[in-house]
């Protein structure tokens, strides 16, 4: 992080202290990192988290949503980093910033995404590719790597990370190329993580996810373009429903693993979607 970023960590790491003193293993408290917890699903689950009994680690590319979201989660411990998930620098001192304030990691929710414009395939612009593969999946993998290395190394050795999918990574939308193709590239990652994590007791699963209520589907209450070509509202479900679903996983112990897991608004139209 340059030194602009590095004094605004600074403060809304301040601004979201709780008052506990120690690290996550001396409070006996476990530790999550959970990327685009600014908003949306990230915050939902930074809340279902704190609501158990976990210390947070709060990243995104903003300062004023991260500290919303540790306001939020009440008494909790929270660590607010900016951080641009792209940017490998960035990624490496969010994770040393975890690791000397709780000493460990036992959680990483992989979760910041975008879902770039949705326009047909052949207008898609290389930049616009790129964009969404550079957050979707080269971030995705950056913090699994430097979560991966952290978990380790420490003692006693282990950890858990929970990649965010999404029904797109099993059947796509119309005018959804580069989202579609990063979620697929997701299930790869997740199932790397899963073989290499085996023998240093890093577990890796999956969560795809249709239709929470977030920003990012404010279309699907209004009318979304379906496979027929006809526009369609969609029904959705509260991201406090997929929060509870991460919760489960994350609280597992590492001799046991959901693999993957699909929570989804009941009646969309995925299962018979094409």
């Amino acid at each position: 992080m340059n030194t602009e970023q590095t004094e605004q960590a600074g403060r809304t790491e301040r601004a979201a202290q709780t008052g506990r003193t120690g690290d996550a293993g001396q409070s006996g408290r476990k530790v999550a990192v959970v990327t685009g917890a600014g908003s949306g699903i990230g915050r939902a689950v930074a809340l279902a988290l704190a609501s158990g009994g976990w210390s947070l680690a709060l990243a995104g590319r903003r300062a004023e949503p991260l500290a919303e979201t540790a306001a939020a989660a009440g008494d909790t411990e929270a660590l607010c980093v900016t951080t641009d998930v792209t940017d490998a620098d960035e990624v490496a001192a969010l994770f040393t910033a975890v690791r000397d304030r709780f000493g460990r990691l036992d959680l990483l929710f992989n979760n910041a995404g975008t879902f770039g414009p949705g326009v047909p395939l052949e207008d898609l612009a290389v930049a616009d590719w790129r964009a969404v593969v550079d957050v979707n999946l080269t971030g995705a993998f950056l913090c699994a790597q430097a979560a991966y290395r952290l978990m380790k190394e420490q003692d006693p050795q282990g950890g858990r990370i929970i990649n965010n999918g999404s029904i797109s990574a099993h059947a796509p939308r119309p005018h959804s190329v580069a989202y579609t193709a990063t979620k697929h590239a997701i299930t790869g990652l997740t199932k790397s993580l899963s073989l290499d994590g085996r023998p240093y007791r890093i577990a890796c699963g999956q969560i795809d996810i249709g239709n929470a209520a977030t920003e990012m589907t404010e279309r699907m209450q209004t009318g979304i373009l379906q496979a027929n070509g006809e526009l369609a509202v969609e029904p959705v479900m509260a991201a406090a429903d997929v929060a509870r679903t991460v919760l489960h996983m994350a609280e597992l112990p590492l001799e046991a693993n959901v693999q993957f897991a699909t929570v989804m608004a009941t009646n969309m139209p995925y299962v018979g979607r094409g």
